[in-house]
């Protein structure tokens, strides 16, 4: 019998579609690194960034992933065929239409997924594990429609704010550009980290509009459009400071190489 072709989506099995599931977003060039590599495969402590992102969700217990690949999608997943025993499936995004759009690219893949699934970033390999299982705890609790992973900063210049009422209960995002004084001073902030109960997420994605300057579909949108629609939207400020490292040219991508060896990964 032919072994599967790893560059080829197949099917999730039972098992993977009732435990949680990852959509990793991937499909950046990342035109800021002054490099022909896809983003995601620009090396950190000698390795590609995504595979950082991909162990730290397998030891989080998320062992199903789907990987958004668009821009040289074909070396992303010969790069992620290296590794041993996984489980990751591949969703196009060909057009850089929002990460809204991104995860509409996976509705096929998530149409069987009744666990819940995370959405995160392929270029945040300072991901923690541990941050995730608190994520992952919170939201068996609780189930809500949509738990958000924030971060409390002490600098969160230039980051959407989270935005809670005087009962502390999260009521929506607020992007710097757009935020009052008082909302300014608010530190926790939103890190792009999204956990949804399945069905919601489907929901929400067709929900999406992208009457907005640049045009895209944003993933950020779902918390209005659950909360719209009375669904319950969370927020646990269960990340960590070194997650909120971003790498988004040569001097960040030092930074955080800089940052993972301090912390023990080479």
């Amino acid at each position: 019998m032919n072994s599967p072709d790893p560059s080829r989506s197949s099917p999730p099995t039972s098992p993977a579609s009732d435990g949680p599931c990852a959509v990793v977003l991937a499909a950046g060039k990342g035109t800021r690194m002054n490099s022909e590599l896809p983003k995601v495969l620009c090396p950190v402590v000698g390795r590609a960034m995504i595979h950082f992102v991909i162990d730290a969700l397998e030891a989080a217990g998320i062992h199903r992933q789907i990987v958004v690949v668009g821009y040289e999608a074909d070396a992303v997943k010969r790069e992620l065929a290296t590794r041993d025993h996984g489980n990751i499936q591949f969703a196009l995004q060909s057009e850089q239409l929002g990460t809204g759009h991104a995860v509409q690219c996976c509705r096929d893949l998530l149409s069987d997924q009744t666990g819940p699934t995370i959405v995160v970033a392929g270029d945040s390999p300072l991901i923690q594990s541990d941050s995730l299982k608190t994520l992952l705890e919170h939201f068996h609790r609780t189930q809500p429609a949509l738990l958000l992973g924030t971060l409390k900063k002490d600098d969160p210049t230039g980051l959407g704010r989270i935005v809670r009422n005087d009962a502390g209960e999260f009521i929506g995002i607020v992007e710097h550009k757009d935020a009052t004084p008082e909302q300014l001073a608010i530190n926790e902030v939103n890190m792009s980290t999204y956990l949804f109960r399945t069905p919601d997420l489907l929901d929400a994605l067709t929900m999406l509009k992208n009457d907005n300057a640049q045009g895209e579909y944003y993933l950020t949108d779902c918390a209005r459009l659950l909360r719209e629609s009375g669904r319950p939207v969370e927020a646990l400020p269960a990340l960590k400071p070194c997650e909120s490292l971003s790498i988004n040219n040569p001097d960040e991508l030092q930074l955080v190489d800089q940052q993972m060896r301090t912390m023990g990964y080479a």
